[in-house]
């Protein structure tokens, strides 16, 4: 009935936001007490975090208003975070993206089978975990926002909200003992100790030198970090949140697929995690840092091509893996051309063979390029049932669910109050760039000073507002009479000031 994470997270104490609680749905009496669990039925709906009445729900899906979407209180996301969002033009019935922030608490695995899966906290025992940063006891803690960009249908986006951060909270349950380490920074020792040849807690004048075999086998191993070990639990959670939505997208109706870009703040660092073409960035004293890496067809040409070399039958002799500039006309057969392959980045020419003639596996440029001529991302969770218009031939083999993660050192850099960093998908980022963000954030705070509580949300209001343009007779414009976005825009602006400890 229920499908389970690998181990279950007998420890996991919670998972809330400030005002709210997000925890899966109530334990079965099994032997393991289930994690991520699936609720079904799962009607389209906006994050909790708004506080939406039915009105204001049916209000927020009107395509021709597209009324912008922010929290009703200041402060009701964790850390002061600012959020607002704003449904598409019309290219789907209901807003397809997803929000999520949450404070979750890890502790360690064991094998007590009949500990309880979940425990809320009262909001006092919330603010005493708080008040001694990321490390509580025997457990460590970490914030999180997630942003998912659905396509398709609404279904895996909200799923995906509602459990990715119980599939991390189970991963760095094998880590907690590592991550309480005072020197996080520090590489860990993975040679067994005994090879020393001495016994832990022997004084320093009593320690013989390890013999050469010894030696010779921990220069042979490698230093593992434990900020790897967290980039590998990110890995592994977004890993086996496509895999529960492909046991379960049937049982539980979980339509479409969606791109996925999480941030989790823990030892005083930020871990960015991109499944997609959501994008992040980090506003610090004026400047622009990248947070994420766009993953789209033109982006992972290469891995898609080498994969289509390893197993051509991925391709069911309709496609051809190489790519071309342009589309090969008949005319043109056993003519030189140029053309580049999985190992070049550069391009070379080669005379067209009738293999050649076939649709290129990547076709099209920039935000048309698409894979198969079906699909523009080329990462994230779902579209296990995808196929190629009109055919039998899948889509999912070639769109990968593991992200790439850039880690942030929070408490290593001194942030003002104007310290932000945005997230958002790529609604916003269609029609607006790095630098052009950074400065609409900066003229929202250089007229709400310091002591505004609300400027962290005024100033995502204003992203959203700039990007999703006015309504023309001929369209939605920005204000330079451009195009405005007319995708589904969601967006969290972070203050960092305060967090690094």
């Amino acid at each position: 009935m229920i499908s389970k994470v690998k181990a279950a997270v007998s420890g996991l104490v919670g998972s809330l936001s400030s005002k709210h609680s997000a925890l899966p749905g109530p334990s079965t009496p099994e032997k393991e007490p289930p994690c991520a669990v699936i609720v079904k039925p799962q009607p389209p709906c906006r994050p909790c975090f708004l506080k939406l009445s039915q009105e204001e729900v049916q209000k927020s899906g009107d395509h021709n208003g597209r009324t912008v979407l922010s929290l009703k209180t200041p402060g009701e996301l964790h850390w002061g975070t600012g959020y607002a969002e704003v449904i598409n033009a019309g290219k789907s019935q209901h807003n397809e993206d997803q929000a999520c922030c949450e404070f979750v608490v890890v502790e360690e695995r064991d094998n007590r089978l009949n500990s309880k899966c979940n425990e809320i906290h009262t909001e006092h025992s919330l603010n005493s975990d708080l008040q001694t940063g990321d490390k509580v006891n025997d457990r460590v803690c970490f914030y999180y926002w997630g942003l998912f960009d659905g396509h398709a249908g609404y279904g895996c986006a909200l799923t995906s909200s509602r459990l990715l951060h119980l599939h991390i909270c189970d991963q760095l349950r094998d880590l907690v003992h590592i991550l309480q380490q005072p020197a996080v920074a520090a590489p860990l020792c993975l040679h067994n100790a005994s090879l020393t040849g001495n016994a832990p807690g022997t004084p320093a004048h009593e320690k013989t030198e390890p013999p050469l075999e010894a030696t010779i086998r921990f220069h042979l191993e490698k230093q593992v970090f434990p900020e790897s070990l967290v980039i590998g639990a990110l890995e592994n959670a977004f890993r086996q949140m496509d895999e529960q939505i492909e046991r379960e997208r049937t049982s539980h109706n979980i339509d479409g697929g969606c791109c996925a870009l999480v941030a989790v703040c823990l030892m005083g660092k930020l871990f960015v995690a991109n499944a997609g073409d959501s994008r992040a960035i980090i506003i610090q004293q004026g400047k622009t840092i990248s947070m994420s890496q766009e993953f789209t067809p033109e982006t992972e040409r290469q891995r898609l091509q080498f994969l289509a070399t390893l197993q051509p039958e991925l391709l069911g002799n309709e496609f051809t893996c190489l790519e071309f500039p342009r589309r090969i006309q008949q005319k043109e057969l056993g003519k030189r051309m140029l053309y580049r392959d999985h190992t070049m980045t550069g391009w070379s020419y080669k005379t067209i063979e009738e293999e050649n003639m076939k649709f290129p596996l990547i076709y099209g440029e920039g935000k048309k390029a698409r894979v198969m001529a079906t699909i523009g991302v080329t990462r994230g969770f779902g579209d296990h049932d995808l196929k190629v218009y009109n055919s039998n031939i899948y889509i999912k083999p070639f769109l990968s669910c593991v992200p790439g993660v850039k880690v942030y050192d929070l408490a290593g850099c001194e942030h003002g109050a104007d310290d932000v960093m945005v997230i958002g998908t790529d609604g916003l980022w269609d029609v607006i760039t790095d630098r052009e963000v950074a400065d609409i954030v900066q003229r929202v705070f250089a007229s709400h000073g310091i002591d505004q509580p609300n400027r962290y949300n005024l100033a995502a209001q204003e992203l959203v507002l700039r990007t999703r343009g006015v309504r023309k007779e001929n369209g939605w414009r920005l204000l330079n009479g451009k195009l405005a976005s007319l995708d589904d825009i969601s967006v969290f602006v972070i203050p960092l000031t305060g967090h690094g400890s």
